[in-house]
């Protein structure tokens, strides 16, 4: 069976400025972060016949196509979830290329969540199976289940809050080397840390990712076409999804080890599609939504 590499490729990457309260529109944002992937690749918009992107966005393709000055789509996907669910959409695009679905896709994201009201917020709204059983109970947001899910892990494997500590001290002394960071001149100290407010017990105000405003998206080929593109192109390699049996959310109430999650069904199905193994790895991008996430992968 062939590779994904052996047929698709990012042919550019376009982004928006990342920040607080931008006063641009989520579709503005789109638009500019797609329109910057196309000049980033050298392709025209009236090329692009294929898009995808997340359920949980406000933008949608239609629009998104009107305004870019798109031609005729013949190829469109939402993935669900958000966060560590992107690789789904080169996934998704990548298929649609390499089964001549479409010969040009874009993948974006943009949100706008550093400028209004979480969508968790709404306590009262009617809730569906299974947050029904889980909501009462206080698990209101992401943090709260990621809380319950650290605690397990500190309880397993006898990690500290010093260990959650150096993960995102890690983050942020990245974050200060770049100059187009939030918190590039914003520097963590231990002290800060440890005496910082609680969010979800074990976590604390730092354990948490930020909400910023902001959009990226990225452009997808044939690796026939990647090679006369403006930039040198990325090959995708190999792409997976996971879902695990009695999977329940960030939160694995039902499996008989409530660590696993569906990153370990995503990467059995990585590894047996790709050309290499995790040997050959020498930059890994581990997402870091809530700091036990990286120790836990």
């Amino acid at each position: 069976m062939a590779t994904l590499k052996d047929a698709t490729a990012i042919a550019g990457i376009g982004q928006t400025a990342f920040a607080k309260r931008l006063p641009e529109s989520e579709k503005t944002l789109a638009c500019r972060a797609i329109l910057a992937a196309l000049d980033d690749a050298g392709i025209a918009p009236s090329e692009v016949d294929g898009f995808a992107s997340y359920t949980m966005e406000e933008t949608d393709e239609v629009e998104v196509a009107k305004a870019i000055g798109a031609g005729d789509v013949t190829f469109f996907s939402k993935v669900g979830y958000g966060g560590g669910g992107s690789c789904a959409t080169l996934g998704h695009l990548a298929a649609a290329v390499a089964t001549g679905q479409a010969s040009v896709g874009v993948a974006w994201r943009s949100r706008k969540r550093g400028s209004g009201p979480r969508p968790w917020k709404n306590t009262a709204v009617q809730l569906p199976t299974p947050a029904q059983w889980t909501r009462p109970y206080g698990l209101l947001r992401p943090a709260d289940e990621i809380g319950m899910l650290a605690r397990r892990y500190m309880h397993e494997y006898g990690a500290t809050r010093d260990h959650l500590f150096n993960v995102a001290l890690a983050c942020r002394n990245r974050a200060n080397q770049n100059p187009d960071a939030i918190m590039y001149d914003r520097p963590l100290t231990r002290e800060m840390y440890m005496t910082s407010r609680w969010i979800s017990e074990p976590l604390c105000l730092f354990d948490n990712c930020l909400e910023t405003d902001g959009a990226l998206a990225c452009v997808i080929v044939s690796a026939e076409r990647a090679r006369d593109c403006r930039q040198k192109p990325v090959y995708l390699h190999s792409v997976a999804q996971g879902l695990p049996a009695q999977h329940h959310g960030m939160v694995n109430y039902w499996n008989d080890d409530p660590l696993t999650g569906p990153a370990w069904a995503a990467a059995r199905q990585l590894w047996k599609q790709a050309d290499f193994g995790p040997d050959d790895v020498h930059v890994a991008q581990i997402y870091d939504a809530f700091t036990p996430l990286v120790p836990l992968s």
